[in-house]
């Protein structure tokens, strides 16, 4: 196995990991979640709006309504596209030692596993591609060989591989696996150990992600976005005014 990173190298990814997160994540899924007190903001699905609500809350009075709405987006979607947006100012930022100047390419490091310069493309967990991806990335992957080929440099397919951040190598999406017929991704723990040499580098850098969330408490902001789209949807809706009344 290649030297691990230095403990100063393995720190300093994850402090700039810590401060990308509250300086980047955090900020965004604060506003995007400001934004949901319209009911412009959602794909309304009146068969089962009212349906998930008295799933989720017993009732569908607007309140739970709301409640319906917007616990998937602020917990799911939104944080989640947050993250997948973001990530390639992540790499730039935050693993900016492994910059790469590659066309296609996100990162460039010496595997800690196997001692070879491995080619990245970096994506954030394993159902975070489509089926247009799947050529996306073999088209960059085969730019690199025809440049490998051109410089005589000794760059074999194994070299040339997607980095997921996130997840186990049963959860990948087949799409994921499709590339992986020609191409190796490697996902989640092996990905962190590859690049950093520390087997459990992954735990750590999400451990103090973690760190970070536990220093956030957005239940206030949520409840305030709650009442003001129950209104809305009270008055949308057309509900009977008794019912709003119970609930204001």
């Amino acid at each position: 196995m290649t030297q691990k990173l230095s403990k100063e190298e393995l720190d300093r990814i994850i402090i700039k990991a810590k401060a990308f997160f509250k300086d980047e994540i955090v900020p965004s899924h604060i506003a995007n979640t400001k934004k949901l007190t319209r009911l412009k903001e959602f794909n309304l699905n009146p068969f089962l709006d009212k349906y998930k609500a008295s799933f989720l809350t017993g009732n569908d009075d607007p309140e739970s309504v709301a409640k319906a709405l917007i616990y998937p987006r602020v917990l799911g979607t939104s944080i989640n596209t947050t993250f997948g947006n973001k990530l390639q100012k992540f790499c730039s930022e935050v693993l900016e030692g492994f910059a790469s100047t590659t066309s296609g390419i996100d990162i460039e490091f010496i595997d800690k596993i196997d001692g070879r310069r491995k080619y990245c493309q970096i994506k954030a967990g394993p159902n975070t591609i489509n089926k247009d991806d799947v050529a996306t990335i073999k088209g960059h992957f085969s730019g690199v060989k025809n440049l490998a080929r051109t410089n005589n440099l000794n760059i074999s397919l194994t070299d040339l591989m997607v980095g997921v951040f996130y997840g186990t190598p049963e959860e990948l999406s087949g799409h994921y696996k499709t590339i992986n017929q020609e191409f190796p991704v490697i996902v989640g723990q092996e990905f962190w150990h590859r690049l950093t040499g520390e087997i459990d580098f992954y735990q750590k850098i999400t451990d103090a992600i973690g760190d970070v969330a536990s220093e956030i408490d957005g239940s206030e902001l949520i409840e305030q976005v709650i009442k003001t789209l129950a209104k809305e949807i009270a008055k949308e809706w057309n509900y009977d005014p008794k019912i709003v009344k119970e609930v204001w």
